[in-house]
């Protein structure tokens, strides 16, 4: 996705986007589903995010609803995106150069 792109079908189909939109809704939503699942992990709750997107995505495109692989294919790369949206969560915890609590720096 470029910058500055609003989300199509086509660049959710993508690791990039599906990634994206995934670490957002859970981030908007987790507190709600802490509520009410609390048995629910977050990373597995990603998992179902992105499944959902990426599912959505090819059906939007196109994609026969009836064909299991659509399914199974959107549950394999599911993980694959919930992976990159919790490492978005890191990066946005924890930023490349900043100086953490044990960290020593030379000013």
């Amino acid at each position: 996705m470029e910058s500055g792109q609003l989300f199509t079908w086509q660049a959710l189909s993508a690791m990039g986007g599906a990634s994206l939109l995934t670490y957002l809704i859970v981030q908007y939503t987790k507190g709600l589903i802490d509520r009410f699942a609390r048995w629910l992990p977050t990373d597995l709750y990603a998992v179902v995010i992105a499944t959902a997107i990426l599912t959505a995505a090819q059906l939007a495109v196109g994609a026969d609803g009836g064909d299991w692989r659509i399914y199974a294919l959107a549950l394999a790369n599911g993980f694959l995106v919930a992976a990159a949206a919790g490492q978005m969560q890191n990066k946005a915890l924890n930023p490349p150069g900043a100086a953490g609590k044990g960290d020593v720096t030379n000013d």
